[in-house]
């Protein structure tokens, strides 16, 4: 039996039994049935489909967001604002996937010889709770359409939201069994990564979920992408506008209660003008306001689990008694942790060489921009970065020169379904959004006409 507890106040709101053996067997027939049929739809029809699961998240915005923050605590301001950008990623899917799926003419001695993008059956997503719409359907947008079928496996805490997706899907029309939510433990992942009808995995989580994924796809040869932990740096130079620098510092490290594999996480700042970040940093995290996640004029909900938040106090205590300074915040009470500033931070610090999942800044001085790059690089994780400067060409030219799948200078680092989204190192591989996330579970085949 799963359990959905609210993370605020730790009441219980639903629980649901588990899918048997036999349960996943029968969903897995469903879906070999399903996809028989599926992949023979146009990729128009299959993208008119697309438009009517927007207009349906549209119109049951309200309701979808208060299942979000009912479920993993973030704020319904926030909930909303994802329930919206699951609507605009269908969208521009939705108008690019023909194009995106089109034929593609090569010019040899053949008299015709292209390549044919073609699904290849269907594909399980191992999803988490932290954007438990967006990340779901940043995948299932693109490989529904692509002619694929969907199995989801979500974090056990979102297992409503789990739920609400398939209804959302058959509600906007989609045929029995092209996406179904499996109610299942991790250990039977395996299970089904064995069966012919799954030819590939998506999942998005943990570094130690990606291995251990990774390994049983590699061992069964399915297909895997998998988009994991991250450590952003975000490189604030000597030049930066320190109004917006600041603004957009503080919601990439406390928004969704700085529960992102894409937020900032370590404020890597030129030492001219680290004092007056770290005093501009330190009064605007002070200014949120930390509570009810219902309550429309509140900024920072709980974390998703208790057990979430003293993993986090466990960093934090760590990080201090190894030279680290708390500048502001570092109080907890069940979920709620409050937003915390750290600055002295190096190598070596757990708050430095760890992902901290939770709403804990971390301040890095650094002499010059070769060390500001040094260290952006002395990490593990890949995944994104931002860089701050007035002078565009140096923003652009140390871009270059991080190690991550993004880089965004002077903005705030996010998915966005126009570009690829993924990372390098430890921070996973594959790619999702954009022509090539669709392109990541099919069939590039080659088509040969002598």
């Amino acid at each position: 039996m799963l359990k959905s507890i609210h993370p605020f106040d730790q009441s219980v709101i639903e629980e649901f039994p588990l899918h048997t053996v036999h349960d996943i067997r029968a969903k897995l027939d469903k879906a070999a049935l399903a996809f028989s049929l599926w992949k023979k739809t146009t990729v128009k029809q299959r993208s008119e489909m697309l438009l009517h699961v927007a207009a349906v998240l549209r119109k049951n915005k309200e309701e979808y967001a208060r299942i979000i923050t009912w479920e993993m605590g973030k704020v319904i301001s926030e909930a909303r604002a994802e329930v919206e950008k699951c609507a605009v990623g269908c969208e521009y899917y939705a108008h690019n996937a023909e194009n995106f799926l089109a034929d593609r003419m090569v010019k040899t001695e053949a008299k015709r010889s292209f390549v044919a993008y073609q699904p290849i059956g269907a594909v399980l997503a191992i999803m988490p709770w932290n954007f438990p719409f967006w990340q779901v359907f940043r995948y299932a947008a693109p490989a529904l359409t692509a002619g694929n079928v969907g199995l989801l496996k979500h974090a056990s805490n979102v297992t409503k939201c789990s739920t609400t997706i398939e209804k959302i899907f058959h509600e906007a029309g989609y045929p029995d069994g092209v996406f179904q939510s499996l109610i299942i433990e991790s250990s039977s992942v395996e299970q089904i990564l064995e069966s012919p009808i799954v030819q590939g995995v998506a999942l998005t989580g943990s570094e130690i979920a990606g291995s251990k994924v990774g390994a049983i796809a590699g061992k069964n040869i399915k297909k895997s992408v998998l988009e994991l932990g991250g450590s952003d740096p975000f490189i604030v130079l000597d030049d930066a506008d320190l109004d917006l620098t600041v603004k957009i510092a503080t919601q990439s490290r406390m928004q969704n209660a700085g529960q992102s594999c894409i937020a900032a996480k370590r404020f890597i700042v030129l030492d001219a003008i680290k004092d007056e970040f770290i005093d501009r940093f330190k009064k605007s995290i002070e200014a949120l306001k930390q509570g009810n996640p219902f309550d429309e004029q509140v900024t920072t909900g709980p974390l998703a689990r208790v057990d979430l938040a003293d993993d986090l106090d466990k960093q934090l205590q760590n990080s201090l008694k190894h030279g680290a300074q708390l500048v502001t915040g570092g109080k907890k009470s069940g979920a709620n942790f409050q937003p915390t500033l750290l600055s002295r931070v190096k190598p070596g610090i757990q708050a430095f060489d760890e992902e901290t999942f939770g709403p804990l800044a971390a301040v890095i001085s650094a002499d010059t921009d070769q060390e500001a790059i040094a260290l952006a690089n002395a990490s593990r994780y890949g995944l994104g970065a931002s860089v701050w400067t007035k002078d565009i060409e140096r923003g652009e030219r140390l871009a270059r020169e991080i190690e991550s799948g993004s880089v965004f200078v002077n903005s705030l680092m996010r998915s966005d379904a126009r570009l690829p989204f993924g990372g390098v190192k430890k921070s996973g591989y594959g790619r999702e959004l954009h022509e090539h996330g669709i392109h990541e579970f099919v069939n590039i085949k080659t088509i040969f006409v002598a």
